[in-house]
């Protein structure tokens, strides 16, 4: 019987798979997940368009605000109560955040028994400590009150010195201090800057600054020599009476068609 011999097969290629035109469920999840990870292009945000700074003051206008402060208030007094240039530097030293109103409450009795460096050095600290509890951090005011009796007594003649850099040595002391002393004990052509003579010099824009001594300088630049010796009282009562903080009364404001503040209410 003949033998039937079959022939073998030929073996496919090892061909890889082609892939289906329309993707899987599980695929399509995948790219899902995947399109949302990509991070969304940043859409272009319009720049604010700056607001143009206002103008200077002229000098005319300067003249004109301090004619109109010198008018309505000719012999401006500074609020805190003192006997004497040495009590003026410690109701300064201490007033230091806090109010003037506060500061006079405390040194009425303080300033009764003691009105020279060596009366309080007589006191001790304890003693002055406990006159002004009612102020803030009045431990370390207490120790800088002490501190600059001696230093007055041992490098002053007991007595207050006339010149800045002087009296910036003192403990408790900085160019403030010096100024207002300078000012109001003096006669001297100094300018003060505290908080409210800041704001007012930054929004009415008579004296921008970034910080108190451009403040100062700025406003010594612009303002005429005829009314420096008051200069820093009237824009202390302005800041503190008028040009508020928060709400500012422009209604009632002397200056308040010179003034650049873009937001003042009139």
């Amino acid at each position: 019987m003949a033998k039937i011999i079959r022939a073998k097969a030929a073996k496919k290629p090892n061909v890889p798979p082609v892939p289906s035109k329309t993707p899987s469920k599980t695929a399509r999840k995948t790219a899902k997940k995947a399109t949302a990870r990509k991070p969304a292009k940043a859409s272009a945000k319009p720049v604010a368009k700056r607001s143009p700074k206002p103008k200077p003051w002229t000098s005319a206008e300067v003249h004109e605000a301090f004619s109109r402060f010198r008018k309505a208030n000719p012999e401006p007094k500074g609020e805190l109560e003192h006997l004497n240039p040495y009590t003026l530097l410690v109701a300064v030293v201490l007033s230091a955040q806090a109010t003037d109103a506060g500061v006079n409450r405390a040194t009425r009795a303080l300033f009764a028994v003691a009105d020279t460096p060596e009366k309080m050095l007589a006191l001790g600290e304890d003693t002055v400590r406990d006159y002004i509890k009612t102020i803030g951090l009045y431990r370390n005011k207490a120790k800088n009150v002490i501190a600059l009796s001696e230093k007055l007594i041992a490098e002053f003649g007991s007595e207050v010195p006339r010149t800045r850099a002087e009296i910036e040595t003192l403990p408790g002391a900085g160019r403030k201090t010096a100024n207002v002393v300078l000012n109001m004990a003096f006669g001297e052509h100094t300018m003060a800057v505290d908080t409210h003579v800041f704001r007012v010099g930054n929004r009415t824009g008579m004296a921008p600054g970034n910080n108190v001594l451009e403040v100062e300088l700025g406003l010594e630049k612009v303002i005429p020599s005829e009314f420096m010796l008051h200069a820093h009282h009237w824009l202390i009562l302005h800041g503190r009476y008028i040009c508020l903080a928060r709400k500012p009364r422009c209604d009632v404001c002397l200056i308040n068609d010179l003034c650049k503040w873009p937001e003042k209410a009139v």
